[in-house]
């Protein structure tokens, strides 16, 4: 039984433009782009949604998250944290390894695959972690199966942490996928930290963050990395972004295969933030100065840096408690991410279709994800529609996420999402997931 939907009205914004159109989706894909007003399929639709005055855009493809499950899910799960990315237009997310146990073998993998097509609301792929010692499980993988390796280059997250430039350069010269780093430096932090305990006690106020986890830090480990990717010609994706001074890395002429990611909470907040909003904007790599933040976002618009993601880490507030060294460090965001940028594109930072290429292209494109973040005839029919002029303002009750709390508490936006349509279902519609049972599907990597 095939069923049509027509999708009529809106600004389709895709491939850098955006016109007046209207989308007709049959099952789970994209049959037709038509432009034009009142635009119709040749044959009629099972069902006509009308939706002037919004503008319809691919699903956001959120490369990095955190959804905390398995073995953290007193503070997220799938279910909880899927249920905010579809609340907030994104229909396919990549989790990251940290959990209990860590995605560094086999077992691991095929765990987390299950939970997640028992719970996970909206498409999802995984990345694998890299240690000191699993170099044969990495070696093995199936390139169709993992979206990428994560290597922590400066993070004491269980065994985790890759320090040693041997295993580091045997990585990048014999890995299969693509590399994404967490790039700080280690040493300099652990020095920063006795220093900074020195002189304001054991545990410093967290507006001590941004010195401790420095813009050095953060530098002196990119270099490392790019230069890496540089001599074994490894694709690399460095992720999270927070300093000027890591900018002059990245030559996308020169070097294709080496990209980076800037992550929402590094665009919108500045370390004059942390004594409004404290602990809550306490993340790794820290939050630094206004200098570094509009860099970030001057580079974004102009194509420096590839792809938006949220690094959306979920803790229970009172996990938030303490200061730079026993607060944890991580914030909930992607349900807010896309309403976040369309804030920053109301600001002159970046234009519509550029957002679009940084939120749904790009990351389709740098992890090789099939049928996915365009719209296209044939393609997953993942897209949602967001609605200008349309202010509110972010209160707890309006928090899918599990932990129930977000920095941007308070903040009017001026878009709302409206619909999430997820391989063609119609998954949040209006304030509500329309299906609590609601399955996403595993993605494909075109490899």
């Amino acid at each position: 039984m095939h069923k049509r939907t027509l999708i009529q009205n809106a600004t389709i914004v895709n491939e850098g433009e955006a016109f007046l159109g209207s989308l007709l989706i049959v099952n789970h894909h994209i049959e037709e782009v038509l432009r034009g007003q009142d635009a119709e399929s040749v044959c009629p639709p099972d069902e006509v949604i009308n939706a002037q005055g919004c503008y319809l855009l691919p699903g956001v493809i959120d490369t990095h998250v955190h959804f905390r499950d398995p073995g953290l899910t007193h503070k997220a799960d799938m279910k909880s944290e899927s249920r905010a990315a579809a609340a907030g237009g994104v229909t396919t997310v990549l989790d990251m390894p940290n959990v209990v146990p860590q995605t560094t073998t086999d077992e691991a993998l095929a765990l987390k695959e299950a939970i997640a097509s028992e719970r996970c609301v909206v498409n999802y792929g995984f990345l694998v972690g890299a240690t000191n010692e699993n170099a044969e499980f990495l070696r093995r993988i199936n390139r169709r199966r993992v979206a990428a390796i994560k290597v922590f280059m400066g993070s004491s997250t269980g065994n985790m942490l890759v320090d040693h430039e041997e295993v580091l350069a045997r990585l990048f010269d014999n890995s299969r996928l693509p590399i994404v780093t967490h790039c700080e430096d280690t040493t300099l932090i652990n020095l920063a930290m006795k220093k900074c305990q020195t002189v304001n006690g054991p545990d410093p106020a967290v507006r001590f963050h941004a010195q401790i986890r420095s813009a050095e830090a953060c530098y002196r480990s990119t270099e490392l990395a790019v230069r890496l990717a540089h001599e074994y010609d490894t694709r690399l994706h460095v992720a999270h972004l927070s300093t000027a001074r890591e900018l002059e890395l990245f030559d996308l002429a020169a070097y294709p295969k080496v990209t980076a990611e800037v992550c929402l909470p590094h665009l919108l907040f500045t370390d004059a933030d942390y004594d409004r909003l404290g602990t809550r904007i306490k993340c790794n790599p820290s939050v630094k100065t206004r200098e570094d933040r509009d860099a970030l976002r001057a580079a974004l618009a102009d194509g420096r840096i590839s792809t938006v993601a949220t690094d959306h880490a979920p803790h229970l507030l009172r996990e938030k408690q303490g200061g730079a060294a026993r607060a944890v460090s991580g914030m909930p965001m992607v349900q807010f991410s896309l309403v976040g940028m369309l804030g920053l594109v109301d600001e002159g930072v970046l234009s519509l279709p550029r957002l679009v290429e940084t939120m749904c292209h790009e990351p389709a494109r740098i992890f090789d994800i099939e049928n996915r973040g365009f719209l296209r005839p044939g393609y997953k029919a993942d897209f949602v529609l967001v609605r200008p002029h349309s202010p509110w303002t972010l209160t707890p009750n309006r928090i899918e996420s599990k932990c129930n709390w977000s920095p941007l508490e308070g903040r009017t936006f001026r878009w709302r999402v409206e619909k999430t349509f997820c391989n063609g279902y119609l998954l949040y519609n209006q304030g509500h997931i329309t299906d609590e049972d609601h399955k996403g599907q595993a993605v494909t990597y075109a490899r």
